[in-house]
């Protein structure tokens, strides 16, 4: 391993790895599945260097456990619950569930096979990696450290001036310059401004003394579609239910594009729009999608200012401005910002994710509500999904 190690503690992952894990943990263990990574960038080339030492940072990865005041700090968040906890103390990353490789053209190649509740933990730490090793061995990184560190004190002082006044949740470890940079720029926004109330990194929730944020993700919903007995159009129902049974409220801002907004709202009935504090937007027109959420909950005779808008789809802080300019006297407002915090240097940013694909062996997919953002290795099973997805609203709509 030539490069110092990238993840150091497993708690330098996203909450909702952990949110998402504990409902698996209690209520689906026996789900099996595979994560495929992808890099959306055109004309990106990995080196056989960089996956050397990629496969190098993965072992060390494997070969970490999690410490006592770690679990002791998982414990504390009210809704993380002991028995999960105890059951970390057992988990560690199975190095055998993760395969790399590179062709002939330079495109890496990541899969992780596993029991759902352990390949699921993998996502963070091979983005980190990955995303990591490439800038540093692409580039010469003290350049790009020197002009992240311009444009942050940039950032800063815009909000000082008083230029930005929105409050926003840093949700950048997946594509973070490294890890150094990450924890540099958590700390100098937490402590030079008033306006970043927490991080997605657990670890650095905890070094910091702020709050975890966080529900789940994309892949949780996209689970149900691997259950045979679950229908594929219902699945959202499924997930927010297991979701309030485990959590009972809390912890409760609902994810809504995974098989599109409008199937979503079929779900979000009057008991899930009280049962969730709020919900968050991640494709499609943010300004669109927020007055579609706000006359949902008008629908059910709800007061929009009672219930959160949380945007986290690409943003910088211009587009967060504007959008709680928009918003701020209609409902509560807040944004998960995460590129553009930990990795906004001279260089273009790894658009780069590694995504569930099949579960229990059947392929599951993300429709998402902006055109191109599906992922998925079957078209078939894909164009199927948007069928059953069209049909249920179709056939809701004609009993109106």
């Amino acid at each position: 391993m030539k490069l110092a190690p990238i993840v150091e503690s497993l708690l330098d992952t996203d909450l909702y790895k952990f949110n998402m894990d504990q409902v698996i943990f209690h209520k689906h263990t026996d789900l099996e599945g595979e994560y495929y990574f992808k890099c959306r960038n055109k004309n990106v080339v990995f080196t056989p260097e960089m996956l050397e030492e990629i496969d190098a940072q993965i072992d060390h990865l494997c070969r970490l456990r999690f410490r006592k005041n770690e679990l002791d700090y998982l414990r504390s968040i009210r809704f993380i619950k002991n028995d999960y906890v105890e059951f970390l103390r057992l988990w560690h990353p199975i190095r055998e569930y993760v395969e790399t490789g590179l062709n002939e053209d330079g495109e890496l190649s990541v899969v992780v096979r596993g029991p759902l509740f352990s390949a699921m933990q993998f996502e963070i730490y091979l983005l980190e990696i990955v995303n990591e090793v490439y800038f540093r061995m692409k580039y010469d990184y003290d350049a790009l450290l020197s002009s992240a560190k311009e444009r942050l004190d940039r950032k800063i002082a815009d909000f000082q001036s008083g230029k930005y006044t929105f409050k926003f949740a840093e949700f950048g470890c997946r594509r973070r310059l490294s890890r150094d940079w990450e924890d540099e720029v958590v700390r100098r926004l937490a402590t030079e401004t008033d306006c970043c109330v927490g991080t997605s990194n657990v670890y650095l929730a905890m070094k910091y003394n702020l709050s975890p944020i966080g529900t789940y993700a994309h892949e949780f919903v996209q689970m149900y579609q691997g259950i045979d007995s679950i229908p594929l159009a219902f699945t959202n129902h499924h997930a927010m239910q297991d979701w309030y049974n485990e959590y009972k409220g809390d912890n409760g801002t609902a994810l809504t594009d995974t098989i599109t907004t409008d199937l979503f709202l079929l779900d979000f009935d009057r008991s899930m729009v009280n049962n969730y504090t709020g919900v968050r937007h991640d494709s499609g027109d943010p300004y669109e999608w927020g007055e579609k959420m706000i006359r949902h909950y008008q629908k059910y005779d709800v007061d929009p200012r009672t219930k959160l808008l949380l945007f986290s789809d690409s943003l910088d802080f211009d587009r967060a401005q504007a959008l709680h300019d928009y918003f701020k006297d209609k409902t509560k407002v807040s944004f998960g910002i995460g590129t553009f915090c930990s990795n906004d240097t001279e260089e273009d940013a790894l658009n780069i994710v590694i995504k569930l694909q099949y579960v229990n062996g059947r392929p599951v997919a993300k429709l998402s509500d902006t055109p191109g953002k599906a992922m998925c290795r079957d078209e078939s099973y894909l164009d199927y999904l948007q069928r059953s997805v069209e049909f249920r609203l179709q056939r809701e709509a004609n009993r109106k």
